[in-house]
């Protein structure tokens, strides 16, 4: 314990003694937590918190609005209210949960330029940040298997029901909460950041329990989603390749110029909800990429990491809260329909647009046939 404490003593006399140092704000209270590695850094320019402040409150208002219309609309449109789209609100809903829990207690603490909310709500807050990331990078893969299994097995997969997708709903968050519990139990720790006005996990500590932790977690949050998700992706793309050569090669056969059953417009239309779900999934990995860098850089000592750095990194990952409402609002027809009916004024689509169907179903056949030579 006093080996651990004199760097942190030995870094204080020396800001003590120059007054010019990052941590000068930081509560008395709040001392011990913070790694004697930011000791070194000079307070941050104040137009700095003022930017992020702002950026933050900005971002947290879209998400709030965003995600709170898709819940909205999802649970309260009759034919959106499907098991598939139980997980589309889970994703929403962690997303709210995300800027509502992180938004307003940022911007607070950028208006002080330092935490100022004691030790116990900066636990709290970097476990929530972690723990709705989680939610929803595990919901985004339980909808890439839910794509995998109505796209690649077809009309042999077991469709889910609405018991199957609450159980996967409260896998996703009972595992989350069970990781993301861990730091308060001396499995690493949530500590202040570099700009000293949030916090997440300790990265800096040179100790094989803490560093354990990131590695293990980043594992469990970040890779095993990931290459899930690929494989899903993977299969799909073939299924759907494989599918439009067999049509083509079909239509050939009957001498007309396309064969569209309802099989394939089914295919069709669940390859583009399959299409949504990647881009959603492709903007979080973007999102939580640069925070994985830092949490990395940390651990394995790579490169010094200053408190500029840790702001973009907070940034980019709270930001992702915000892309997914705009994803649906842009490339899902059923949704911009739904949205267009319920609040006109705020719609990207027209009243045509109703008629669309994201969900699988019967459609006609059409076939077109070549004009006689």
């Amino acid at each position: 314990m006093v080996a651990l404490a004199e760097p942190h003593f030995q870094a204080w006399i020396q800001s003590a003694a120059t007054n010019v140092s990052v941590v000068d704000k930081v509560p008395a209270d709040m001392l011990h937590m913070v790694d004697a590695h930011w000791y070194q850094f000079p307070p941050m320019n104040p137009l700095w918190h003022s930017l992020l402040g702002f950026a933050i409150f900005v971002l947290c208002f879209i998400s709030l609005i965003g995600n709170g219309m898709v819940i909205y609309i999802f649970t309260n449109t009759k034919t959106l209210r499907t098991p598939s789209n139980l997980l589309v609100v889970n994703l929403a809903f962690s997303d709210f949960l995300m800027m509502f829990t992180m938004g307003p207690p940022m911007v607070y603490n950028c208006y002080h330029e330092t935490w100022v909310l004691g030790p116990f709500a900066c636990e709290l807050y970097g476990m929530f940040g972690s723990l709705f990331g989680c939610v929803s990078i595990w919901t985004m893969t339980m909808i890439a298997f839910d794509r995998y299994n109505v796209i690649v097995k077809g009309l042999s997969a077991k469709p889910m029901g609405n018991n199957g997708a609450l159980l996967r709903i409260f896998f996703v968050w009972g595992s989350s909460l069970a990781w993301t519990l861990a730091p308060f139990f001396g499995w690493n720790r949530y500590v202040p950041e570099g700009n000293m006005s949030a916090c997440g996990t300790d990265y800096l500590t040179d100790t094989l329990l803490s560093r354990s932790y990131i590695l293990v977690y980043s594992i469990f949050v970040y890779f095993a989603p990931l290459l899930l998700i690929i494989y899903s992706y993977i299969f799909i793309i073939k299924a759907v390749s494989a599918h439009e050569k067999n049509m083509r090669e079909q239509a050939k056969k009957m001498n007309v110029a396309s064969l569209r059953s309802s099989e394939a417009q089914s295919t069709s239309t669940e390859m583009k909800l399959a299409k949504v779900a990647l881009v959603t999934i492709s903007l979080w990995f973007m999102a939580w990429t640069p925070y994985l860098i830092i949490n990395y850089t940390g651990i394995f000592k790579a490169a010094p990491i200053t408190p500029l750095a840790t702001i973009w990194g907070s940034l980019f990952a709270k930001a992702n809260a915000v892309y997914n409402p705009i994803v649906y609002g842009i490339s899902h027809p059923k949704y911009r329909a739904a949205l267009y009916q319920k609040f006109p004024s705020l719609s990207c689509t027209d009243a045509a647009d109703d008629s669309q169907s994201m969900a699988s179903g019967t459609t006609t056949v059409v076939q077109e046939e070549k004009p006689s030579a």
